[in-house]
């Protein structure tokens, strides 16, 4: 399978989770500035609307997969040995896709805006409240002890949470939320991250190597 990705994009959690099952994507830089990719792909044929991450299959006989939440329960979803996701049906499973949904709205979106200065001071202000107010929830999930947010295992939304870790890109001040800041450091430790890291860091450079190469 093919994984287009963007540099400190939320495509990491969709990395994350495939670490975690062991699976060997084939990753795809995507250069939004440029609009160009580390394979020479034409992006927009890929995904018209222009924005990662995106999922291709190996049969071929299907469109690509969009969206970050998709992404990564699908991947989960085919190993439920893995535990990175409740099982269909259930209401832990609801809870769960609550909490996605939740980090997409209230963090995930909210952050953008900021990131790409495209609001009033009053917009900046309200926006970046809302942030640490949608991660004082997870502070207060976190206040029990728990090492991950759904308890003793990583899942999906951690990854995601993870992924979506823009507060000092958006200045939204989130350093006195002692229990988060201390559950980001955990995952950070971890060998999926640290892969997701490194291999991000690694297509990356050659990527930009090889638009300099184009160039001279």
């Amino acid at each position: 399978m093919k994984l287009y990705i963007a540099n400190k994009t939320c495509s990491e959690a969709v990395q994350i989770i495939a670490n975690e099952l062991g699976l060997n994507l084939e990753l795809i830089h995507y250069d939004v500035a440029g609009k160009t990719t580390s394979n020479n792909d034409d992006f927009l044929t890929v995904n018209p609307l222009g924005y990662v991450p995106v999922l291709v299959l190996d049969d071929g006989k299907h469109e690509p997969l969009t969206e970050t939440i998709v992404l990564a329960s699908y991947l989960a979803d085919q190993h439920p040995e893995a535990g990175l996701l409740p099982a269909r049906g259930t209401l832990d499973r609801v809870r769960h896709e609550q909490l996605l949904v939740f980090i997409a709205t209230e963090i995930a979106q909210k952050h953008i805006p900021l990131m790409r200065k495209l609001m009033t001071e009053e917009g900046i202000a309200w926006a970046r409240s809302k942030i640490v107010t949608a991660y004082k929830v997870f502070d207060d999930r976190l206040a029990d002890g728990r090492p991950f947010l759904e308890g003793d295992r990583l899942t999906v939304a951690d990854a995601y949470l993870w992924g979506t870790f823009w507060h000092e890109r958006s200045g939204a001040r989130i350093d006195h939320l002692n229990h988060v800041m201390a559950w980001k450091a955990r995952m950070d430790a971890l060998p999926s991250v640290q892969k997701a890291v490194r291999d991000e860091a690694e297509i990356v450079a050659r990527h930009t190597a090889q638009i300099s190469r184009q160039a001279a």
